[in-house]
């Protein structure tokens, strides 16, 4: 599989140019990239808010904690 374009090592490299694999979509795998850092991003905040309000069902939110605490004493 040949994705740089030299078909021979014989040619002086600094006439070439960039000799990496898949030259040319850098800005292409950026977005992909940034684009499914933020949907990350999104979906962990989603678990995370679901979570916490499921604690908050499940034990109350943080007033009757605290009055729970407080009367424990």
């Amino acid at each position: 599989m040949n994705t740089t374009g030299i078909s021979s090592w014989a040619v002086d490299l600094a006439d070439v140019g960039a000799i990496y694999p898949f030259q040319g979509l850098e800005l292409i795998l950026l977005i992909i990239a940034l684009v499914f850092w933020i949907w990350w991003h999104i979906v962990t905040f989603r678990m995370e808010f679901d979570r916490q309000d499921e604690k908050i069902r499940k034990y109350g939110n943080s007033e009757h904690i605290t009055q729970a605490i407080e009367n424990d004493k």
